[in-house]
């Protein structure tokens, strides 16, 4: 397997592992939570949801052909705080996540090495991919952190729990 094989299926992999911590986070939430607010200058995980989804289909749409920042998106309206069904959203999240991996999937070696546009400024490929690498990670996060607070208690842990790193550590050990 050369570099750039190497290189897409790792961010495929990272990618579809951060889909599933949201995934799982969303599992744990009802649809009231996923409106929650802690204050007005905070988004909700519906919000979030939503302005992922909006830029995923922007950006992965006609990913090496057209213009990352597409006509059609109202980036502003993601940001609206509405009332969309848990059922909704997850469809966005899906909608959205099919975008992108798809268009990964489809990339072969030879593309990464042209240049994309987003918002009219050209890219590399690779460094597109490191950009989404990097932003879809960072509100998977802000999910995470949203679901926990709204659990408190009942919050089933996603990763190691406090103080069980040694024996994680062990188990993964034994397992070698």
């Amino acid at each position: 397997m050369n570099l750039t094989t190497e290189f897409l299926q790792s961010s495929i992999k990272r990618l579809k592992y951060y889909k599933t911590l949201g995934d799982k986070t969303f599992e744990q939430l009802n649809e009231k939570n996923l409106h929650f607010q802690p204050n007005e200058a905070s988004n909700s995980i519906a919000v979030i949801i939503q302005h992922m989804a909006g830029n995923m289909l922007s950006r992965w749409t006609g990913f090496l052909t057209t213009d990352g920042e597409k006509k059609w998106r109202n980036r502003d309206k993601e940001f609206e705080t509405g009332q969309a069904s848990k059922q909704q959203l997850i469809d966005s999240w899906e909608k959205g996540w099919n975008c992108c991996i798809t268009a990964l999937e489809s990339l072969h070696e030879d593309d990464l090495l042209k240049t994309i546009y987003i918002r009219q400024e050209g890219l590399p490929v690779v460094d597109a991919i490191n950009r989404q690498l990097a932003h879809y990670p960072y509100h998977v996060g802000q999910i995470i952190y949203l679901g926990r607070i709204i659990k408190d208690k009942d919050w089933a842990n996603l990763s190691i729990p406090k103080g069980n790193s040694e024996d994680f550590n062990k188990q993964m050990s034994s397992k070698q």
